[in-house]
């Protein structure tokens, strides 16, 4: 047995003299330490937004109309709700008639639109679940200064469209199933006049702002929402020769799509995003969007109130 000892011995130390000749022995690296999952705390979710409000599917898609868009104030909603929610909001900016179409098909969660009639009908067909009154504000007649047709004259919407019409200037039509489309042709119908195929009528399948800055262009007359020219004003060579009658009033929706027949729509972040434009907080946003600029308000806030009480059926 001692003979085997010194031995081992005697292996261990030369094994310990070659390993020491070749360099300085590796420090052993210290063993990780761990943490049991139960003592992980719950404050380990980033603070910007709070655990309860992190939502499953983030993804959001509200279809609107191109005026929300112009004007500006969707700059300001937006990163407001989704600062808040944590939704990410993906925005399809179009005609109001294009923006139901999509909700009817199930390829947006939310929309916020201005197409009343049209509204009420997605409703009874059951592509909507809720719909709520939002904001309001007003179209207008612009054209140019020097006013051809004498718009300015005109006692009420209907004697202005007919005046353009007698006088054959230029009128740019959205001509896009809009709200603001659907408005004019109504306006149209009132006047006892069919503009299609009148040489002084255009219609230029574009959103607001893109029409507004083709009538500018042909010294034309249109018809706009208040919000959208007086945005873009400042480029274009139109004037606000007519408005104030109640036949111009521009009521705005929220609607919330159906999940019922769309079941893979975001549910959650539709709700989160009416709730939010109809709240206290979202309605003072829209109240104030514009007074700095424009000395006075863009869109005036509504949740709350009735459709009847603006005049709707």
């Amino acid at each position: 047995m001692k003979r085997i000892s010194m031995y081992v011995l005697s292996l261990f130390l030369l094994t310990t003299f070659v390993l020491s000749s070749c360099g300085p022995a590796a420090t052993p690296a210290p063993a990780p330490t761990t943490v049991p999952a139960t003592s992980i705390p719950l404050t380990s979710t980033p603070t910007s937004i709070p655990t309860t409000t992190i939502p499953a599917i983030k993804n959001l898609i509200l279809a609107t109309t191109t005026s929300t868009q112009d004007s500006g104030l969707l700059d300001v909603l937006i990163p407001a709700f989704e600062g808040q929610t944590g939704f990410l909001v993906q925005v399809v900016s179009v005609g109001s008639g294009a923006a139901l179409k999509l909700g009817e098909q199930g390829n947006a969660d939310v929309i916020l639109v201005h197409s009343p009639a049209a509204e009420v009908t997605y409703m009874n067909n059951g592509f909507g679940s809720d719909r709520r009154l939002v904001m309001h504000n007003d179209f207008i007649v612009v054209g140019p200064a020097d006013d051809p047709a004498g718009v300015k004259a005109a006692t009420s919407t209907v004697d202005a469209f007919q005046k353009i019409a007698a006088s054959g200037s230029q009128f740019i039509s959205r001509g896009d199933a809009s709200g603001t489309n659907t408005k004019e042709l109504a306006l149209w119908k009132s006047a006892d006049i069919t503009p299609a195929g009148q040489t002084w009528y255009v219609e230029s399948g574009q959103g607001m702002g893109a029409t507004l800055t083709i009538a500018s262009e042909m010294a034309a007359y249109t018809l706009t929402d208040r919000a959208t020219f007086l945005a873009n004003q400042s480029n274009l060579q139109l004037a606000l020769l007519y408005e104030g009658d109640n036949a111009l009033l521009n009521i705005y929706h929220v609607i919330v799509v159906n999940h019922d027949m769309w079941p893979s729509t975001n549910l959650d972040g539709a709700t989160s995003f009416a709730n939010y434009i109809t709240s206290p907080e979202g309605q003072a946003l829209i109240g104030a969007y514009g007074v700095d600029k424009y000395g006075q308000p863009l869109f005036i806030p509504d949740a709350g109130k009735t459709d009847a009480s603006l005049g709707l059926p």
